[in-house]
């Protein structure tokens, strides 16, 4: 079952999947259900066509050459992209919905010199891993004009468009606007307030769900006009208008957050124009339409053109570049070579299982450890021995950040034990010796596990629970997939910030109030999205046997090696030093 899965791709890639599709149906008899908009590529490839109308009534359903020789015509007028059909005109919208741009025809609204963007990814060994994302990028964004950014998948065309948007740090050229558009004399958006910001740019992101702040389509599509305090019962007429051109009237009230990948596009792009910002980014903007609402997305766009702002597309969609009044190629950077791999510390060798259990041992020693003498002996040793297991022997680079690692690991441990042995210390008889004791404790349970817990595989830690203790799979993938999901935490905290940001809601940092509001709605946004991903993963792994599977097999071996029991063994010292005192 296939829903959409070359949407995001460009030609040459979508090309490449449908032929290994293909490949492998044909190859293995396997009976295929592709859902699509864009019927051309898979025409040839399917055995069967069955057509859906707005209600998910079938209206057509038979052999494919059959179905678009009959009803062709009628298919494309209810909105199905039929091959051979010429492009659809994009839906004209009241020319008095946006009023006069800030800026002449043609000014350069926003231009980049010599833009240069480095992603970095921290590995599981301390090491980064840096690649270049857009290398020297000259670009110019003109008023009243539509600019298309083109390039195959990965050349770096997204993050483009969010360093033009002031929402990543870049080296190399700056990026400007007009200085028509920038408050206070700063031309650089990267130094502007969210309202600020909000008021000249906006960002339509290619995962339309990342921006969504409101409660209701209607609030979601008023949020930036509210934010930079244009009047309500204008912005609420617009509002209204583009709602209806965009199909999404009748779902007003409804939460953004339930709506389909196609109508949350929709509202995305509303929801960008409807405080008519002078320059328009909008990220594969008419991915996953079908010819009606790909007209009227078009529609906003061109009327936003034609108002006087600049608009940016990043596209794959020929119709799309063929209406754009410029076109930019954007081409994969060269890639600069990767360091040596460093070398690995000792504990960095042992499996997920003697790593826990090395870290749990701890809290037995610190719990029987009797007095605050016993428990500097017990904690040095511990020192002594996180020394040796972050020793890295071999050649090769030396791993980096190894103590600072531990460091940031240990500091909430050692504010929970400065807590313990103030606490002990005011609410008990003021003994100093007991309350050092308490305190001591707490940082003997937490020194291992800041030490040993950052260098457990989630992947791995899969593999040894079922295969060495023989847990059930279900919950074992659904525990390793979770752990890998907590990595990606911060790239959800940032994602969710430059929504608010670029939508005027952003944090002020000279707010308590705001900063707060803040923190809270980036937590909230975490949790709903933390939540919606718990749900896709419960049924991707119903759609992989785990509900019903007896038995499955593993890719990597879970090996028990000598270096595990070499580690258990010495976290039981502690805890001997421990029973000793």
């Amino acid at each position: 079952m296939l829903d959409e899965p070359t949407a995001m791709l460009d030609p040459d890639n979508a090309a490449s999947v449908r032929a290994s599709v293909e490949e492998v149906v044909r190859a293995r008899g396997l009976t295929t259900v592709v859902v699509e908009h864009r019927l051309g590529p898979w025409v040839d490839f399917a055995d069967r066509l069955v057509v859906l109308d707005r209600t998910g009534r079938v209206v057509a359903d038979g052999d494919p050459d059959c179905v678009l020789r009959e009803r062709g015509e009628a298919l494309a007028a209810q909105g199905i992209w039929v091959p051979g059909c010429p492009d659809p005109q994009p839906r004209g919208i009241p020319a008095a919905t946006f009023g006069p741009g800030r800026l002449g025809a043609n000014v350069v609204a926003l231009d980049a010199a010599g833009v240069t963007v480095e992603r970095a990814v921290r590995r599981l060994d301390g090491s980064v891993r840096r690649t270049v994302a857009v290398d020297d990028q000259w670009f110019q964004a003109r008023a009243g004009q539509v600019h298309a950014l083109v390039g195959p998948s990965g050349s770096g065309k997204s993050t483009l468009l969010l360093a033009l948007a002031g929402l990543l740090d870049h080296e190399g050229g700056p990026v400007r606007v007009h200085p028509e558009l920038a408050p206070h004399g700063s031309r650089e958006p990267t130094a502007w307030s969210s309202v600020e910001l909000a008021r000249a740019l906006a960002w339509v992101p290619q995962w339309a769900s990342a921006t969504i702040v409101a409660r209701t389509v209607l609030d979601e599509a008023m949020t930036t006009s509210r934010a930079v305090g244009l009047v309500e019962s204008e912005s609420l007429a617009r509002a209204t208008l583009l709602l209806d051109a965009l199909g999404l009237s009748h779902l007003r009230s409804a939460d953004p957050r339930h709506l389909s990948g196609g109508e949350q596009r929709r509202l995305a792009m509303a929801a960008a124009v409807v405080h008519q910002p002078s320059v328009l980014l909008a990220d594969e903007a008419t991915v996953g339409q079908d010819r009606l609402t790909w007209a009227a997305v078009m529609g906003v766009v061109e009327a936003l053109r034609d108002a006087g702002s600049a608009v940016v597309l990043t596209t794959h969609d020929d119709a799309v570049v063929a209406r754009a009044d410029r076109v930019t190629p954007v081409t994969r950077p060269t890639q600069p070579p990767q360091p040596p791999a460093p070398r690995r510390p000792l504990v960095a060798r042992c499996g997920p299982l003697s790593l826990f259990a090395a870290a749990g041992l701890a809290i037995p020693a610190g719990v029987v450890s009797p007095h605050w003498r016993t428990s500097v002996v017990v904690l040095a040793v511990e020192l002594a021995l996180s020394v040796l297991g972050l020793w890295a022997p071999g050649s090769g680079p030396a791993p980096p950040g190894r103590l600072r690692a531990v460091a940031v690991r240990l500091a909430p441990g050692l504010l929970a034990a400065g807590s313990v042995a103030w606490s002990t210390w005011l609410l008990g008889t003021r003994d100093l010796a007991l309350a050092a004791t308490g305190g001591l404790r707490v940082l003997i349970i937490v020194l291992p596990s800041a030490v040993l817990i950052q260098h457990v595989d989630a992947d791995a830690l899969g593999d040894h629970l079922a295969q060495r203790l023989r847990l059930p799979p279900r919950p074992v993938v659904a525990l390793a997939a979770a752990l890998q999901r907590i990595h990606i935490f911060g790239d959800l905290w940032s994602e969710i910030g430059r929504a608010r940001r670029i939508r005027g809601v952003g944090a002020t940092l000279r707010s308590p109030k705001s900063v707060l509001s803040e923190l809270a709605a980036l937590t909230v946004g975490i949790l709903v999205r933390s939540l919606q991903s718990a749900a896709e993963l419960a049924v991707a792994m119903d759609a992989r046997g785990f509900a019903s599977a007896q038995r499955r097999s593993w890719a990597q071996p879970a090996p028990w090696r000598r270096a595990d029991t070499l580690l258990v063994v010495a976290a039981l010292l502690p805890l001997a030093v421990a029973l000793r005192g």
